[in-house]
């Protein structure tokens, strides 16, 4: 290991010279200044003369500073939002101020407001040689350090703040400025800092625009003029004085986050003693119903569901369209032919602030730069006496003054759960919420959530990959792929009886095959495997193709059991052990806690009938009524 460091350092030591060579020269001319000091004509200076041009170049910067702030940070918005080519084309045109010579810049500017152009026939002349044309040479050169600090900074806003205060019933203008501004604004206020200081030394365009009366740049360079190189340094004083408040200001926005001491005792569920059994609000009948319709590219989805329950769970691979079926149903996204049904509410037709949903996805969308008790009072219908309820009820009331950085991931759930339930949300729609946690601690918001969908009213839809999960948290499931449905269903009916191998694949289901009935009652297996089944095959017709499961309790190994089989694997599963058995090429994984069974190991096998089911393939099982 020392060895490794060593040669890291030796390895980095090049670059430490590059770095230090250019930091040297940076800092040399401050340094060479220094002695100016005493030899500088200090008797001589026009102190009239020269706080008047540091007034002028103090009063121009601001006036322009404030335009470019007003302009730019909606440009900078429009540009970030937007993936037009023409609006690509525009922030490409507006950038170029930075790559030409200040000079170039002036005459450009002469050529639109000049005395002979038609803007300044219009105007009589007075936009140059004026304070008015020191704000308009400077607003040209100095707003494209604004426009693409704020660009990069709204671009870096992840979008999903955005949706999550339009579900939460927020106007498009109310979030901006609640939401997508104060994001972004330590990133635009460097930016300002860094505008406002080119403005403030603008010389090139000033100079050819208004050369009265004078700046302080152009100043500086009438007096050099002048007087030469002794008569430099008073006015230099002022310049870097106010260059360096400005540098400071534009670094003021990094801000020393709070490191976050998580405790393993279990802090991101609910906390102890915490009472869910109380019933909050009266029981509703609200019921879900929705055919969803969108395409994206070569992508088509086209799902629909009617279910019967309110705890609801939509399942699939990656790219299967869950997600993009949870922003229709948001509102998020939209398709004229696509339809959301809300009980006796038509949600399609409603804008996402009006739907009355609360939309949490993977990280669960809380606002930086908000705390706890600034979250819970966001939404546009908060309710202070349901965000108090909440508050206590979830174990947040000693949480109400941290920000989100400041919280544990459960600690975040359980805030945006109370944000969204402050408004009465009739619908709370979940995005992956636990995808990128650990195991110990998905189990325990696993267990948090399911305690809390037991006590809300609210319909809620959990977006998942994991079977495990949907079975805990949902008592119907969807089954999609590609965008389309595989199959729908109760939990118990969708696991025990799936449509297809397909489907028993992306339920992770074990035991699970297609087979042919040789004759009522029994049916083939694969390779010529006959096996006998419980009631659902003695009615079955020899010749039909089905789909067969045997339940893990019906495999049972014994020495004079009716079938040869060899254990192919042995795994550990949740601290169970689980025997991969081998019959005829069938595979069948049972629990097993016999040590002197191994991988390799001959054994006898016995099928209980009564733990085999078939059902017709591709067919979906018939649903209990509700």
């Amino acid at each position: 290991m020392p060895r490794s460091n060593a040669a890291q350092q030796s390895a980095a030591r090049p670059l430490l010279w590059l770095a230090a060579l250019l930091a040297l020269y940076l800092c040399a001319p401050f340094i060479a200044s220094v002695p100016q000091l005493g030899a500088a004509d200090w008797p001589n200076v026009d102190w009239h003369a020269t706080w008047s041009a540091v007034g002028v170049s103090v009063a121009s910067a601001s006036v322009a500073s404030l335009v470019i702030l007003l302009g730019g940070v909606p440009l900078g918005y429009f540009l970030a939002r937007s993936n037009s080519r023409k609006v690509a084309l525009l922030g490409f045109v507006v950038q170029l101020p930075l790559a030409l010579p200040p000079l170039t810049s002036g005459i450009l500017l002469l050529f639109l407001l000049g005395p002979y152009s038609w803007v300044g026939k219009i105007t009589g002349g007075m936009l140059t040689d004026s304070f008015a044309g020191i704000v308009l040479a400077e607003i040209f050169v100095a707003a494209p350090f604004l426009i693409i600090a704020a660009k990069s900074a709204f671009t870096a806003v992840d979008p999903v703040l955005d949706d999550v205060a339009a579900t939460l019933g927020h106007h498009a203008g109310s979030r901006f400025f609640r939401v997508m501004l104060p994001v972004a604004w330590p990133a635009i206020r460097a930016g300002l800092a860094l505008a406002w200081l080119r403005a403030f030394g603008e010389f090139g365009a000033t100079v050819m625009v208004a050369y009265h009366p004078y700046s302080l740049p152009v100043y500086t360079y009438v007096v050099f003029g002048g007087q030469g190189l002794p008569a430099m340094m008073p006015l230099l004083l002022p310049t870097l004085a106010i260059a360096i408040v400005c540098a400071a200001l534009s670094i003021y926005s990094l801000r020393q986050k709070v490191a976050l001491e998580q405790t393993e005792n279990g802090e991101d569920a609910l906390e102890p003693g915490t009472d869910l059994t109380a019933s909050r609000g009266e029981t509703s009948d609200l019921r879900l119903a929705f055919h969803l319709r969108r395409r994206l590219g070569a992508f088509d989805l086209d799902i629909a569901w009617a279910p019967a329950t309110r705890r609801l769970a939509i399942i699939g691979p990656s790219g299967s369209g869950k997600s993009l079926a949870l922003r229709l149903i948001a509102g998020l996204e939209s398709d004229a032919s696509s339809s959301v049904r809300l009980g006796a509410t038509e949600l399609s037709t409603l804008p996402p602030e009006r739907r009355q949903i609360g939309y949490m996805p993977q990280d669960y969308g809380l606002f930086p730069h908000m705390t706890v008790a600034q979250q819970l009072a966001f939404p546009v219908d908060a309710d202070a006496a349901s965000a108090r309820y909440w508050l206590d009820h979830l174990g947040l009331a000693q949480l109400v003054a941290r920000l989100p950085h400041q919280l544990s991931f459960g600690q975040r759930q359980r805030v945006a759960l109370a944000r969204a339930l402050t408004r009465h949300s009739e619908m709370l729609l979940f995005d992956e919420p636990f995808a990128a946690l650990d195991t110990p601690r998905r189990r325990r918001l696993q267990q948090s959530l399911r305690a809390l969908q037991r006590e809300i009213a609210a319909v809620t839809i959990i977006v998942t990959h994991d079977p495990d999960e949907a079975a805990l948290l949902a008592d119907e499931v969807l089954v999609v792929e590609q965008g389309r449905v595989l199959q729908a269903g109760f939990i118990d009916a969708v696991f025990e009886r799936p449509a297809s191998m397909r489907v028993a694949e992306l339920l992770g289901l074990h035991n699970v095959g297609e087979g042919l009935m040789a004759a009522p009652g029994h049916v083939e297996i694969g390779n010529g495997l006959v096996i006998r089944t419980g009631e659902s095959g003695a009615a079955t017709p020899a010749g039909q193709r089905v789909m067969w499961r045997v339940s893990s309790h019906a495999v049972v190994i014994s020495p004079d059991g009716a079938y040869a089989g060899m254990v192919d694997a042995v795994e550990l599963r949740r601290g169970e052990r689980y025997v991969r058995v081998n019959i005829a090429g069938v595979r069948f994984d049972i629990a097993n806690e016999d040590a002197r069974l191994r991988e390799g190991n001959r054994c006898r096998v016995n099928l209980d009938a009564f733990g085999v089911s078939v059902w017709n393939l591709n067919s979906r099982p018939r649903e209990p009524a509700s």
